[in-house]
């Protein structure tokens, strides 16, 4: 894999800087204070914060898996030292006793992690804590009335992508069911999506592709077509074409500014995995995923640590598409 050596370096550069990190800790009384990240997250410290720790940790296994040689001895170090019995079962405990903690971007990265490890050696250690997001997927669903449509973390359609991919891969079937379900009455009668709006300043997902991202993976190719004609009508052609264009970004150090390249890479991965159902415009999308990924690819392992601490995961995601 082109990009192997260099990814796997930064990913285990980033993990294993401490600070600056960003516990989002609710501290419930004056005993409850003690935010040292590798203390209260034995597995998920580094990487800046909870869900970007789980989701490079990801990024590790994923390209161990790929690109074996070339990511090297360091990625197996990283891992072993974080998805431990003992120090999974910390974090485990943590999302039960703070139920809403990282949902849903954070779980949903964490499910990836467990299925991503579920043939390896770090197997037996991550399964409970996908069993603990499995049942808080479950108690959330019928909970949540409304879909949240923005591009950022709490975006719902990114979520359950991931989500129903982690479950597919670990045989939850119940869990993979209600993703379905919620994912048609949520989205499933959406038509004429007004992406005009898209970016808005901090967005990393485009609202309107992670909703089809996700229903690509719900419906039948054939009612996906359809479905997708009708969500986005005119997308390759005389619609929504500054979605294959490379949004405006930062690499200042502005952690919030440096969303926008994450959004390039998203784009990216959804233009490429949607562009088959519409076969008139396959290439025009692809080619608008081409342009993006290339204008931020230097950012993924040579940028400010607010965007190395993330952007490998989402770049290949977008390799992989």
């Amino acid at each position: 894999m082109k990009y192997a050596a260099a990814w796997s370096a930064i990913a285990c550069e980033v993990l294993e800087t401490p600070y600056p990190y960003g516990a989002a800790h609710a501290s419930r009384g004056p005993e409850d204070v003690d935010v040292t990240p590798q203390k209260l997250h034995p597995a998920f410290h580094g990487s800046y914060d909870w869900h970007s720790s789980a989701h490079m940790q990801w990024s590790l296994v994923r390209l161990l898996t790929l690109a074996p040689d070339d990511a090297g001895t360091r990625p197996v170090d990283v891992l072993d030292q974080r998805l431990t019995t003992t120090a999974i079962a910390t974090e485990a405990a943590y999302l039960k006793e703070r139920p809403s903690y990282e949902r849903p971007y954070g779980w949903a990265w964490a499910a990836m992690l467990v299925a991503a490890t579920r043939n390896t050696q770090w197997a037996e250690a991550t399964k409970p804590l996908g069993d603990v997001i499995a049942d808080l997927v479950l108690d959330w669903l019928p909970r949540q009335a409304y879909p949240v449509r923005h591009g950022a973390h709490l975006n719902s359609a990114f979520a359950l992508s991931l989500l129903l991919e982690a479950y597919d891969d670990l045989g939850r079937g119940e869990v993979v069911d209600a993703i379905q379900a919620r994912a048609i009455d949520w989205f499933g009668n959406d038509t004429a999506y007004d992406t005009r709006f898209e970016p808005s300043g901090t967005d990393f997902l485009s609202p309107a592709l992670s909703e089809a991202e996700l229903m690509r993976r719900v419906l039948p190719a054939n009612e996906f077509a359809e479905w997708l004609h009708a969500f986005l009508p005119g997308l390759g052609t005389d619609n929504h074409q500054h979605l294959l264009e490379v949004p405006v970004t930062d690499d200042s150090g502005d952690g919030q500014l440096a969303h926008l390249s994450g959004l390039a890479l998203s784009r990216a991965w959804q233009l490429r995995t949607i562009a088959p159902s519409l076969p008139d415009v396959t290439d025009v999308l692809k080619a608008g995923a081409d342009r993006q990924i290339d204008a931020v690819l230097p950012t993924v392992t040579d940028g400010d640590f607010m965007s190395t601490h993330w952007l490998v995961s989402f770049a290949l995601l977008a390799e992989q598409a």
